[in-house]
């Protein structure tokens, strides 16, 4: 990955909305609109959890929201199910470290985005060796949104990361507000990713407002 390209997706990071139909009680199509209309940077569809899609419904509500994404120049990465990002030419793919092995996704992706869920220095430095475009790290705060998660570690990854100069953009998640948003951009992560803060707020255009100003500020500061 040049220099420029990294530079790019540092700044797609910013405010990263991941979002299924189990993270809201609206219809998910409008959420995801509101949403970048209020200025999200990069879009994860995520579809996981009880009741859940399955199949051609979960391809189908993926397709919708790809387009929207798609017009408003938004990357579109699916989670974990690299079958159905080559299928619908998604942008990317996000792994965990209990999905799909990093090494062999990006085989099957080509030059697509990839992302991987990171929780010490060594799968960091793994995920980099895979050829992983961007880690995410966490969880930064408790989360109730996803239930299998690892024990909550603040942003002392983050600054771990940053403080052994390795150059791999980072997104911070698990639990990110408002409120608690600064913390994770001043220890070095060049995003946040936000489930429940867009996809619960009665007005996910103003929160994802909110938030991307919040970002933008933090970031000029440093």
């Amino acid at each position: 990955m040049t220099k420029a390209e990294q530079q790019q997706i540092k700044q797609q990071l910013s405010v990263y909305f991941i979002m299924g139909t189990t993270n809201t009680t609206r219809q998910p199509l409008d959420v995801v609109k509101e949403a970048i209309q209020g200025g999200i940077t990069m879009f994860q569809f995520r579809e996981k959890g009880e009741k859940a899609l399955q199949g051609d419904e979960k391809k189908q509500l993926a397709r919708q929201i790809q387009a929207l994404c798609q017009e408003a120049n938004v990357p579109f990465i699916v989670n974990d199910d690299v079958q159905l990002a080559i299928d619908l030419d998604a942008d990317g793919v996000h792994v965990g470290q209990e999905d799909t092995n990093a090494k062999d996704v990006r085989e099957r992706i080509g030059n697509k985005i990839l992302g991987v869920s990171t929780h010490n220095l060594d799968e960091v430095k793994q995920a980099m060796k895979d050829g992983a475009d961007y880690v995410g790290m966490g969880p930064v705060y408790p989360t109730e949104t996803k239930k299998d998660t690892r024990s909550v570690q603040g942003v002392s990854l983050i600054t771990e990361v940053r403080r052994h100069a390795l150059q791999i953009p980072i997104v911070g998640i698990g639990g990110i507000t408002y409120d608690n948003a600064a913390p994770v951009i001043q220890a070095g992560a060049d995003g946040i990713s936000i489930i429940s803060a867009i996809s619960q707020s009665a007005d996910p255009k103003k929160a994802a407002e909110e938030l991307k100003s919040l970002v933008v500020a933090e970031k000029a500061s440093l």
